[in-house]
């Protein structure tokens, strides 16, 4: 029987437009693109050349630090961009997908070992999904980490349903952690009456609780803290099906299905495309409001990265959405007139008195930066064991071992998110925390 913790403090924000429990299939991109900058802490070399052909799982660019790590192309092709920035700094890798696809063969069958498995996953290009704490970046392979951790639910707003993704590929998912197993202990955090809590070779754990309990550094802070001297993996539960697709086939196969979501979405369902597919054609497959502004996001509205219809789906993208930017309201009095049709967590608005109401909000700051005040407003939504006020204190000032005995080891930026949606001094904490770690990633490299 599954272990189960209950989380007392969180958010729950409910925004209006969630993807129906529907798949359609996105019209297949012209160009995919590989984005570097999508695998936080790799140095990208590219070891393609405009004009080359590649199959489906053939490397497109390697980490400089680790030549081993590769990262492959989701498609077969012929090369047709390597578009630079300034400096030089790699923005993506472009292929013009074949009518036929070929795809390069790694062979079926679940490795005996667990280092035949993280040789097979860095031939492959997959093993570059794995993330690591501490400092939420790219795994490197010449660690032994102490755990792999999967979440299998997000309760992030308009956020994909993993349970509904996961149906009819429980084969792949299950073979995906037969296949990490091997490599370290799995840990996998489910949410209430999931069907994977039978789950084999792994610890499944029930979380019960608000936003951000579906977060995967929340879940290992309540079964396995991470210390200094340790490091974790952690794998997202799609990219564990990817895993699962390439022992079963020999095949890289990045087919995911995405929440395509928001209340400026036309019919918000679940869209069936490749990792690096053109944003556009996600939306175009269900429809966007063009009467206002708008914001298109790679990921959700908390934790995901402002985009266009023009980019490429990031790599560790499970949803697009789209919202109103908000640019284009004016409101009579602002924050003092009281009203129902607007979310907050005090009690200046209504929106207490309806908890299951959804809210259509913009991507408006709605107020200035102010300092920081200890309010106690991140502790009420920040359900692990760490002070994150102090914590984002100690990060702005530079102090290295006050950020280590807080805790920072064990945090990502997404941890924050809510706290930062929460916060009335609008401090971009996200922001804060992300400089913290690669703080202290280059003062212990």
């Amino acid at each position: 029987m599954a272990n189960v913790i209950k989380l007392s403090k969180g958010l729950d924000i409910n925004l209006k437009g969630k993807a129906a429990a529907e798949v359609i299939a996105a019209k297949p991109s012209k160009v995919y693109g590989l984005v570097p900058d999508a695998f936080y802490g790799v140095k990208p070399k590219v070891v393609v050349k405009e004009g080359d052909t590649v199959k489906a799982g053939d490397a497109l660019f390697v980490d400089k630090l680790h030549p081993e790590v590769k990262f492959a192309s989701p498609v077969s092709g012929k090369v047709t961009l390597v578009e630079r920035g300034e400096r030089r700094k790699v923005l993506s890798i472009q292929v013009e997908a074949d009518a036929s696809q070929q795809y390069a063969d790694f062979g079926t069958g679940v490795p005996a070992d667990g280092k035949a498995v993280v040789e097979t996953l860095l031939a492959s290009g997959l093993f570059g999904y794995l993330m690591q704490r501490p400092y939420a970046v790219t795994a490197c392979p010449e660690d032994t980490p102490k755990g792999i951790f999967v979440s299998a639910f997000s309760d992030m707003p308009l956020a994909a349903d993993f349970e509904f993704v996961v149906k009819g590929q429980e084969a792949d998912f299950q073979t995906g952690i037969d296949a990490l197993s091997k490599v370290a202990k799995v840990y996998l955090g489910v949410k209430p009456g999931s069907a994977l809590e039978g789950t084999k070779n792994a610890e499944v754990t029930v979380f019960k609780g608000k936003c951000p309990a579906g977060n995967v550094g929340v879940q290992i802070n309540h079964i396995s803290p991470v210390n200094k001297g340790e490091t974790v993996w952690t794998l997202g539960a799609e990219e564990v099906i990817f895993v699962g697709r390439l022992f079963n086939t020999g095949k890289v196969d990045l087919t995911r299905m995405y929440a395509v979501a928001g209340s400026e979405v036309k019919a918000p369902k679940y869209v069936k495309a490749l990792v690096g597919a053109k944003i556009g054609d996600l939306t175009d497959a269900v429809g966007v409001n063009t009467e206002k502004t708008v914001r298109v996001i790679d990921g959700n509205p908390l934790t995901g990265m402002k985009s266009s219809t023009d980019s490429f789906v990031g790599a560790h993208t499970t949803e697009v959405t789209v919202i109103p930017e908000g640019a284009d309201t004016h409101e009579l009095f602002g924050w003092i007139s009281p009203r129902l049709n607007e979310f907050s967590v005090s009690r200046s608005y209504f929106s207490w008195l309806l908890p299951k109401k959804e809210y259509t909000l913009d991507a408006r700051v709605k107020g200035g930066h102010r300092h920081m005040i200890f309010s106690g407003e991140y502790d009420s939504v920040f359900p692990m064991d760490i002070y994150p006020e102090q914590l984002a204190k100690a990060i702005i000032a530079g102090d290295i071992d006050r950020m280590e005995a807080l805790g920072i080891y064990e945090v990502a930026p997404e941890d924050f998110a809510v706290a930062e949606f929460v916060d009335s001094s609008k401090v971009e904490l996200q922001r804060i925390v992300r400089e913290g770690l690669d703080m202290l990633r280059k003062e212990n490299a």
